[in-house]
């Protein structure tokens, strides 16, 4: 018998209908993070405005929407490990699936990128090696604080010079401290026992969340966001350095609703009539306003009803190997380099081309060189005990079953 809501427009629930891996959640993430970096394009090539930024009359950009994207995708995904995995272990999954890849990323900017580029700026490596030098830029990184975005000085001082019009190796990173703050909440709600004995606890959190941002957005149809937001003054955590409440709460937002879709799986319908409203919410929001309030919501319907009721063929793209992590955390620095390069000079269209080309690749060899071999580790020292008659106990077929789901990239 269905649980939830048995309406006769509806397919199933969640529940019924996303389990597993036969879902598109793969070509989504792929989508939201392809998204991300045409978004940059025009700004870091050209200092241009974003489309979007007009579209929805300055409330958010293209690049901005895939991150909310994310962090739904991230908090169904992520509450599902929490539920399902000793505290341990499910930090330990955590950890291999954000910091390998961003580990190497940092190095590979500081020590094969930034000292190219500064030989092809001053002709020689003379200072390179300085003050917020290369090794300055991994030790105030490495814990995704993100507190230095230069190496020596030399973004700056190309962006003095019109050359560049941002100053960040890798701009596209300062997000992965708030994606590793919702790790840590989810593990707090799972300690306590809310992610899976009291789950309107989250539906409270969400609603705090959601009416701190209403007081301050439904003030001004066209809100900025939490740029414009002021809540509490910047904090500055152990490891993860300084972060600012406002992107804590729109983020969270945006998280905790997936969560919610997770913990309520069983009550919530999957149906091509709230997809469809769902798309026009957002797409409304983005040019009439309240997009905070009304449109992070609407995505993460959006993002469901995709991953559920998209064709067979999408469910292939991204399911085997997963490049979305790697686009992310390389388009923005390949992006800059190109500029740097001058390879803007032909044009938009080959700008944006060659980015994709270079990041794709670039993606690829993350994947396979260094997140799927981390991700190896994942079931290190695990205990496997065959039950009677060979089959497995419970809290073993539990592990399989998280195994079996697709992995967050860490946004």
């Amino acid at each position: 018998m269905r649980r939830g809501f048995a309406l006769p427009w509806s397919h199933g629930t969640v529940a019924e209908l996303f389990t597993g891996r036969d879902n598109s959640l793969g070509f989504l993430r792929l989508g939201l993070a392809t998204a991300v970096v045409v978004s940059h394009a025009r700004i870091l090539g050209y200092g241009g405005e974003e489309h979007l930024l007009g579209f929805s009359h300055g409330q958010l950009t293209l690049g901005t929407i895939a991150v909310y994207g994310f962090f739904v995708l991230s908090g169904i995904l992520v509450s599902r490990s929490g539920a399902r995995l000793p505290i341990g272990r499910y930090f330990w999954h955590r950890v291999l699936r954000i910091l390998p890849g961003f580990w190497v990323c940092l190095l590979v900017t500081a020590f094969g990128v930034a000292p190219y580029l500064y030989w092809r700026t001053y002709g020689s490596l003379d200072g390179f090696d300085g003050p917020q030098g290369p090794v300055d830029y991994l030790r105030s990184n490495w814990s995704l604080a993100m507190r230095q975005y230069d190496i020596s000085g030399l973004l700056g001082h190309l962006r003095s010079t019109g050359t560049l019009h941002n100053g960040a190796f890798d701009g596209a990173l300062w997000s992965l401290r708030y994606e590793f703050l919702c790790y840590i909440g989810v593990a707090v709600l799972a300690v306590t026992g809310v992610l899976t004995r009291a789950r309107r606890a989250i539906v409270l959190i969400t609603g705090l969340l959601l009416w701190l941002i209403a007081r301050q957005a439904l003030s001004t149809p066209f809100w900025g966001g939490p740029s414009k937001a002021r809540y509490f003054e910047a904090i500055d955590l152990p490891l993860l350095g300084v972060v600012t409440p406002a992107f804590i709460i729109y983020l969270g937002f945006a998280f905790c609703l997936g969560v919610l879709i997770e913990v309520y799986r069983d009550r919530i319908p999957v149906s091509d009539w709230l997809g469809v409203a769902a798309v026009a919410v957002l797409a409304g929001s983005l040019h009439y306003g309240y997009f905070f309030v009304a449109g992070i919501p609407a995505l993460a319907y959006t993002l469901l009803w995709l991953a559920i009721r998209l064709p067979a063929p999408f469910r292939r793209i991204g399911a085997r190997n997963d490049y979305s992590y790697g686009i992310y955390i390389y388009g923005f620095v390949v992006q800059q380099t190109l500029a740097v390069l001058g390879w803007t000079r032909w044009g938009m269209s080959a700008y944006l081309a060659i980015t994709m080309v270079l990041t794709l690749l670039c993606a690829a060899l993350s994947w396979h060189l260094v997140e799927r071999p981390a991700l190896r580790l994942k079931d290190l020292g695990r205990r496997r005990t065959p039950g009677a008659g060979g089959r497995t106990i419970p809290g073993q077929r539990a592990a399989e079953a998280e195994r079996s789901e697709p992995v967050a990239a860490g946004r």
